[in-house]
C-alpha cells in the first residue's frame, strides 16, 4: 500500500504469496498501479500520494479484514469513488470501529446495516485531521486513521489505551514520513511525501507460532524458525509460552528494515497453566487459537481475559475454539470476554472451523497430542494467510491429509 503511493520504485523480498496480499495486489493494479511479482520479491512503482486512478471494478479484499480496513483508510482520501467487497465471512464483520472516525474526518462512507461491506467511499472529501482516542487497542484502526490523515489538512492524533504491533509507523517512517509515537500516542502530518524504499519483510510470528506450539506439545520436540519478525508489539506468544514453561531459545539478533529479528528454537517441554496477563492480549492477538491448544495441553487452568477483540475476528474464536475443544473432550468455561481451558489429555474427534484459516490450523496443531484422528471441516481459507502451510507442517512431522470434496 504505501510503496504504491511514494514517489519512485521499491522492491520487497520476501513476499507472502498468500490470497490477502495477492487481493491487495490486485485492488492496487486496478488503480493504475504497476506492480510485477516474480515469487517472493515484488516491485512496485509508485504513483505518488495522489497518483491513484479509479478503479472500474469493485475492489475484492477477499477474506482481509486488514486490507479492508486499511485500504478504506487510503481510500477516504482520494478524488474518486470506490467500493470495497470480501468473501461471505468477511462481509460479515464489523466495520463502524473505523467507518465512525472516518466520517468525523469528512468522509462519506456508505455500508450495508450494521458498518458491514459493501463499503461505498465517496471520493473528492476535503479531509480533516483528527484527535481519536481509540475506545479498543486495534492496530488496524490505527493505522486506517494513518493513512487517512496522510490525506488531511492538520496533525492527526491517535491515541491508543493498550500497546498494538507498529509496523505502520515504522513502515512509515521507512518511506520517508516523519510519524512521532510516545507514550501510545502517534502523531503524523498530512500531506507528507512518501519515497521508495527497499523492503525485506521477515518471517510472520503469526504463522510462526503454529509451529512454536507444535514443539512445545510434541513429544521430543525440536525445532529451528530462521528469520522471524520479533518486533515488540507481536511478541505477547513468546512471552505467554515462556510463563507456560516452554522452552523458547532466541539466536542471532538483528534488525533488518528497521524492524528486529531473530533466529527461534524451541524444545519439548511440559507447559503449565496460567492466568494470561491481560498486557500481552493485545501482543498476541492473532496467537490465541493455537495458544489454546497449548493451555488444552497444559497441566492445570488456564485463564484469558480482556480478549473481546477475539470475538470479531474471521469468526468469534473464542467460541469457536471452545466447540472444537469441548469435542475433543477438552472442558472449557466460556466467557464474556475470555475463556478458562482445563488441561489435559485430548481426544479425537470433528471440529468445524467455520472458515477460519487460524482455527483450522490451530488444530491441526492440537493432532500432535490427540488420541487420534482431528477431522477438521471448512479450512478452504488457510490460504488466505499461511499457503502451503499442510506441506511444511507434513515436513515437521504433522500427519495431515487434505480430502479435496
Amino acid at each position: 500500500m504505501l510503496a504504491s503511493i511514494a514517489e519512485g520504485v521499491s522492491h520487497i523480498s520476501g513476499f507472502l504469496q498468500g490470497e490477502d496480499s495477492l487481493n491487495t495486489i490486485a485492488a492496487f493494479r486496478q488503480m493504475g498501479v504497476r506492480i510485477e511479482r516474480e515469487q517472493d520479491r515484488v516491485t512496485v512503482n509508485g504513483v505518488g500520494l495522489h497518483g491513484l486512478q479509479q478503479p472500474a471494478q469493485d475492489l475484492d479484499m477477499g477474506n482481509s479484514g486488514t486490507a479492508m480496513r486499511l485500504l478504506l483508510g487510503l481510500l477516504a482520501g482520494q478524488d474518486f469513488d470506490a467500493c470495497l467487497v470480501g468473501d461471505s465471512s468477511l462481509s460479515t464483520r464489523p466495520m463502524q470501529r473505523v467507518i465512525a472516525p472516518l466520517q468525523s474526518m469528512g468522509a462519506v462512507i456508505e455500508s450495508e446495516t450494521g458498518g458491514r461491506a459493501p463499503l461505498r467511499i465517496r471520493g473528492g472529501q476535503a479531509l480533516a485531521a483528527i484527535d481519536y482516542d481509540m475506545p479498543v487497542a486495534s492496530a488496524q484502526v490505527k493505522s486506517c486513521l494513518l493513512l487517512a490523515g496522510l490525506y488531511a489538512g492538520g496533525e492527526t492524533v491517535v491515541r491508543e489505551p493498550a500497546p498494538t504491533r507498529d509496523h505502520s509507523e515504522r513502515m512509515l517512517r521507512g518511506f520517508g514520513c516523519e510519524v512521532k509515537s510516545e507514550n501510545g500516542e502517534i502523531r503524523l502530518r498530512g500531506n507528507q511525501v512518501l519515497k521508495s524504499c527497499d523492503i525485506d519483510v521477515p518471517a510472520d510470528i503469526s504463522s510462526a507460532a503454529f509451529f512454536m506450539v507444535a514443539a512445545s506439545i510434541a513429544e521430543a520436540g525440536d525445532i529451528s524458525l530462521q528469520h522471524v519478525g520479533l518486533n515488540p508489539t507481536r511478541t505477547g506468544v513468546i512471552d505467554i509460552l515462556k510463563l507456560m514453561g516452554a522452552d523458547i531459545e532466541i539466536l542471532n539478533r538483528r534488525e533488518i528494515g528497521g524492524e528486529p529479528v531473530a533466529d527461534l528454537r524451541l524444545r519439548g517441554a511440559a507447559l503449565k497453566g496460567i492466568d494470561i496477563p491481560q498486557e500481552l492480549v493485545p501482543l498476541a492477538i492473532d496467537e490465541f487459537p493455537v495458544l489454546f491448544v497449548a493451555a488444552a495441553c497444559a497441566e492445570g487452568s488456564t485463564r484469558l481475559s480482556g480478549a473481546e477483540e477475539l470475538r470479531v475476528k474471521e469468526s468469534d474464536r473464542i467460541q469457536v475454539m471452545a466447540d472444537g475443544l469441548d469435542s475433543l473432550g477438552v472442558e472449557t468455561e466460556v466467557k464474556a470476554d475470555g475463556i478458562i481451558i482445563q488441561g489435559g489429555k485430548i481426544g479425537a474427534g470433528t471440529v468445524d472451523s467455520h472458515g477460519d484459516h487460524r482455527i483450522a490450523m490451530a488444530f491441526s496443531v492440537a493432532s500432535l497430542a490427540a488420541s487420534g484422528e482431528i477431522r477438521i471441516l471448512d479450512c478452504a481459507n488457510v490460504n488466505t494467510s499461511f499457503p502451503g502451510f499442510a506441506e511444511l507442517a507434513r515436513q515437521t512431522g504433522l500427519r495431515i491429509s487434505i480430502d479435496e470434496e
